[in-house]
């Protein structure tokens, strides 16, 4: 499988998951036996290739934390999802189900998949590969059959396979799609994507299925057939990617410069990337405003410079005064561009080693999160938890 034409290193992270109990729809782990037999370098189209394997996890942010450093590695990035889909009736938002889930709990046991689109969208166009088969419940099958768009994960990703519609209540659904790809790999032959995709729609997508077939600059473009078949419509002719990731960049825009930022920061320059940044955040805010869209995205990116960096406390001050521009842009609490926000914020601060520089901080991390409670039961209450105990251990003053 080519996915960039890269000939070094790669990485695929396999996550396989499904609710224990009566709401799994899909033995998603079912397929891991035929993944594992199949070289990690093949799920890559790269000539080596590291896997990371995620069978039934219990906890988004643990999914989160291994999803975060599969996107850091440098190299391509393949993502192979199989599982269900759920639809979080309170913001009507796709979420992923893992082992715990169950419907009244999803908002806090499931991986919302905005989560997914988040985290990619930093990664250079064209380097990164996402394969589903998924199961959708009744309400995400319907939703997406009108909107397939909500799946997109941004511009540069690639993303193909199905989405299965839910099964009678007597049957379990198995991951037909990622079983039909572990078989053509197994023969030896190594298809690029999209020629794999062609190869097993048919019998894939006998079901009644939606596939989803989306090379950059792409999104999602699939309509569930008519009695067992699908018929394609052409794609629009714009990207279909979430409110906050970067659209499609026109010449000379500063959103040209991302790819070249990453990889200066990638490769150690971390000075030199932060740099560029910040210049073009001073440009966006000269163009369009503070506060604006454009001055907002810049700051999250000199965010995720500051980790890529291992600066967490820079991390950390970053994405809360992102989240307090999305605040003050009348964005709700719950949107998920601030919870995400504040989640990273929160997640950066757990790093900080340096006990002074997490009660400077703490502060304002408490006030926001008491703002933002987020979709992670006890967040505030840890966090309270967490600073008491620094102050318990302050040195006593001089």
């Amino acid at each position: 499988m080519v996915i960039n034409g890269h000939d070094g290193a790669g990485t695929a992270l396999v996550l396989a998951a499904s609710p224990v109990g009566k709401g799994r729809l899909i033995d998603a782990v079912s397929v891991l036996p035929a993944l594992a037999a199949v070289p990690p370098a093949a799920l890559t189209g790269t000539a080596a290739a590291t896997l990371v394997e995620l069978a039934d996890p219990l906890e988004p942010q643990a999914v989160l934390t291994r999803l975060r450093a599969a996107v850091a590695s440098p190299g391509p990035l393949a993502l192979y999802i199989t599982g269900q889909l759920h639809l979080d009736h309170k913001q009507r938002l796709p979420h992923f189900a893992l082992a715990r889930t169950t419907p009244s709990t999803l908002r806090y046991t499931a991986l919302p998949w905005h989560w997914v689109a988040g985290e990619l969208k930093l990664r250079r166009p064209g380097t990164t590969a996402v394969v589903v088969d998924l199961v959708a419940d009744a309400a995400v099958w319907e939703r997406l059959a009108a909107r397939p768009s909500e799946l997109a994960l941004g511009y540069g990703i690639r993303l193909y396979g199905r989405i299965a519609p839910p099964p009678d209540r007597r049957t379990l659904a198995t991951p037909e799609y990622l079983s039909a790809c572990t078989t053509i790999w197994r023969s030896g032959a190594r298809p690029s994507l999209a020629d794999l995709h062609a190869q097993v729609a048919l019998q894939a997508g006998a079901d009644g299925s939606m596939l989803l077939a989306a090379p950059p600059p792409q999104g999602p473009v699939a309509v569930p057939g008519q009695t067992g078949t699908l018929t394609p419509r052409p794609a629009p002719p714009a990207p279909l990617a979430p409110p906050t990731v970067p659209t499609v960049p026109t010449p000379g825009s500063t959103a040209d410069r991302l790819p070249g930022i990453l990889d200066a920061a990638r490769a150690g320059r971390h000075d030199e990337a932060q740099a560029a940044a910040q210049a073009c955040e001073q440009e966006a805010l000269r163009a369009y405003g503070p506060g604006s869209p454009q001055v907002v995205h810049w700051l999250e990116v000199r965010a995720e410079l500051a980790h890529l960096a291992r600066d967490a406390a820079r991390s950390c001050e970053l994405w809360m005064a992102a989240a307090h521009a999305r605040l003050q842009r009348r964005q709700a609490p719950d949107d998920p561009d601030v919870e995400g926000a504040v989640d990273r914020a929160h997640h950066q601060w757990e790093q900080l080693r340096d006990a002074q520089a997490a009660r400077a901080l703490a502060p304002t991390l408490v006030t926001l999160r008491s703002r933002v409670p987020g979709r992670q039961r006890g967040a505030l209450h840890l966090l309270r938890r967490r600073v008491e105990s620094l102050h318990t251990l302050a040195p006593p003053p001089r």
